[in-house]
This record gives C-alpha cells, sequence and structure tokens, in this order.
C-alpha cells in the first residue's frame, strides 16, 4: 500500500476520452435579454417561480454559500442528486466492470454494495473490529493491483460510533487509490470533518449530505468534496441538469438558517444522551454503542420482539438484529423530546 497517487492512471480510458454533453447553459453564461438557445417555453411555467429556464448546471450559487459554511473553495464542491449520485459517479470514473474491485468495512451503509453490484464492480469486505474500528492489516491484505476505491463510513452506519482518525490518516498516506470519507453524520459528531484536509491528500473524497442535520431528507441534495481535478472528473460524467432548480432555490433559503440547524444539532445531541441514559433502564437492554451521530444502536435480549411490539404502536425503528456484528441489535432514530418521551414510555412497558 505504497504506491504514489496519480489519478489519471487511476480514470478508466472511456472517461479519461470523455467528451462532456455540453448544454446551452454551459456554452452561454452572463445576463441576457432573449434567451432563445435551449428550446424552453418562453412563455413561463404555470407555477409562480420561473421555472421555466434549465438550472444552473453547476449550481454556483449555491455552492458559493456552501463554501462560505464549510470553509472549502466552491471549486472544490459537486452537488449530486443525494450521496447516492457521487457514489455512483465513483464507481463510473474509476472501476472498469468486472476487472476492478473496492474495499467496504461493514456493518457499514447499504448504497456501497448495492452500487458496486449495479456496476459490476467486485467489493471485498474486511469487517470492523468488534469495537467498530478499521482492521488496517485486514484492508492492507486485502488490497490488490486492481483496488480503486477504499469506503469509510464516518461516524459509521449503523454503528453511530466515529472512525479513528489516525486509522484513516494511515489509509490515506499509503492508499494509492481514492479514499472516500462519508461523513453524512459528521454534524452531530465532535470530531474534526476531512474537509479540512482536501490539500493534504489528493486522493481524498469526503461525502456530505443535507439531508440529516439540515433537514432537507426530501430534496436529495448530497455534496462531494475533492481536489479540484477530482470534482472535474465528476462534473464531466454528471447529467448535465443533476440538480433542479426548485433544490437550488429552497437549499439557497435554508443555508441562511445556520442557526437555527446548530440549535437543532445541539438538541439532537442532548437527546441522543437522555435516550442513552434511560434505555439502559431497562433489564432487556445489554449495551449501547457510544454515538457521534442522530442515532443509536441497541444491544438487546428480544430485539425481533421489540421491533414487533413498537410497529404495534407505531413506532418505527431499524432492525439491524440480523446484520453481521449488530447481532441483536436495533437502531433507533433520536426523535423530537416528545417522540422520545412516547418512545421510551412504550418500551418500558415492554414485558417480552
Amino acid at each position: 500500500m505504497d504506491n504514489p497517487f496519480n489519478l489519471t492512471d487511476l480514470l478508466r480510458d472511456n472517461i479519461k476520452n470523455l467528451v462532456p454533453y455540453s448544454s446551452a447553459r454551459d456554452e452561454f453564461k452572463g445576463e441576457a435579454s432573449i434567451l432563445v438557445d435551449a428550446n424552453e417555453n418562453a412563455f413561463g411555467s404555470p407555477l409562480a417561480h420561473d421555472y421555466n429556464r434549465y438550472p444552473d448546471p453547476l449550481q454556483h450559487r449555491v455552492k458559493e454559500k456552501l463554501s462560505t459554511i464549510k470553509g472549502v473553495p466552491a471549486a472544490n464542491i459537486f452537488l449530486g442528486n443525494g450521496s447516492d449520485e457521487a457514489i455512483d459517479i465513483l464507481f463510473r470514473a474509476f472501476c472498469k466492470p468486472g476487472i476492478d474491485n473496492v474495499i467496504l468495512v461493514p456493518p457499514t451503509y447499504g448504497m456501497y454494495e448495492v452500487s458496486a453490484n449495479i456496476n459490476d464492480v467486485a467489493f471485498k469486505k474486511v469487517n470492523l473490529t468488534k469495537e467498530y474500528q478499521l482492521d488496517l492489516d485486514g484492508i492492507q491484505e486485502a488490497v490488490d493491483a486492481h483496488t480503486k476505491l477504499i469506503f469509510i463510513c464516518s461516524p459509521n452506519n449503523p454503528t453511530g460510533n466515529a472512525i479513528n482518525r489516525l486509522d484513516i490518516e494511515v489509509i490515506l498516506n499509503n492508499f494509492h487509490g481514492i479514499v472516500v470519507v462519508d461523513e453524512a453524520y459528521i454534524n452531530f459528531s465532535q470530531t474534526k470533518s476531512f474537509t479540512q484536509e482536501l490539500n493534504d491528500y489528493p486522493n481524498l473524497v469526503v461525502l456530505q449530505t443535507l439531508s440529516k442535520a439540515w433537514g432537507l431528507a426530501a430534496l436529495r441534495l448530497g455534496m462531494a468534496f475533492a481536489s479540484t481535478a477530482i470534482i472535474d472528473v465528476f462534473n464531466k460524467i454528471k447529467p448535465p441538469y443533476n440538480i433542479n432548480q426548485a433544490t437550488q432555490d429552497i437549499v439557497l433559503e435554508a443555508l441562511d438558517n445556520v442557526g437555527q440547524v446548530n440549535d437543532w444539532i445541539k438538541e439532537t445531541v442532548a437527546q441522543r444522551e437522555y435516550l442513552v441514559r434511560e434505555l439502559f433502564n431497562f433489564e432487556y437492554v445489554q449495551y449501547i454503542t457510544p454515538s457521534d451521530a442522530n442515532f443509536i444502536l441497541v444491544k438487546m435480549n428480544d430485539p425481533r420482539g421489540v421491533y414487533t411490539y413498537l410497529v404495534s404502536h407505531g413506532i418505527i425503528v431499524r432492525d439491524r438484529s440480523k446484520v453481521e456484528l449488530c447481532e441483536g441489535c436495533l437502531r433507533i432514530t433520536v426523535g423530537t423530546p416528545a417522540e422520545n418521551r412516547l418512545l421510551l414510555e412504550k418500551m418500558s412497558a415492554y414485558a417480552g
């Protein structure tokens, strides 16, 4: 794992040679009084907003605002239809179907494996340790000449804990391919984001989302942060108008409310600790993994029974009891104070 990083060598030949689609909005930038270049409906739309025009294909205004909030230059930001679009592009850019492979470290976010299967790319699983940390020796042994991507979710889903930062840095310093650090839950953690390390690691891609702390899951806006060279690859592959104008408008408005989001984060963390304290009072709860996310992984005596019981009372948690290393566990998202009180009330009445 000591080969130097070379982006050009990693790229698939068809991507190196790809001539991206050039939209009307790519060819013209600026202000104009008459736009008759993109075959749009010149009369408007049946909505109050002017949605008859195609959106900015590179979402410049959104990226500039995100740049201020995240402390990352706009040129280092890619916006996708959820983080799933960025994940899929990584496979299409760097992995030759039927030849290359990626490394996953389960238990982890399931879309990495799904996207690998969709793109006909082999994946090697190197399980986390019993403490839900990276098995560095196992990862080193799994890497071969065709390993292009390593996916690390931190804070991890479904376990909730942050991955040891020094271990991630070891991989970044020694792996010649792309290291993807998925920080979907970073807002709820005290760990430092890897977005501040982009200049140090040309092989780093950081994923984040507006679906969690920002409360915009319905909009499906994901972010990838990387070197400008990697961002150029993303923009080369993505559909011309992958983020619609309605989403861009709503996100711009939402990004003006950082204070509100920070208040929600503080309340979520406080409620997370409250849930942990209260759940330990139940005899059937065995262990709760320390969490850096907006959910907790709870190991209990009869997870399926508890799950079914909660469903009967209109409360839906996630049954992870059949996931390797999560045996006997339910994943519980932190709700509002009222939701959490009702959850605890029902769980306290569970007789098994």
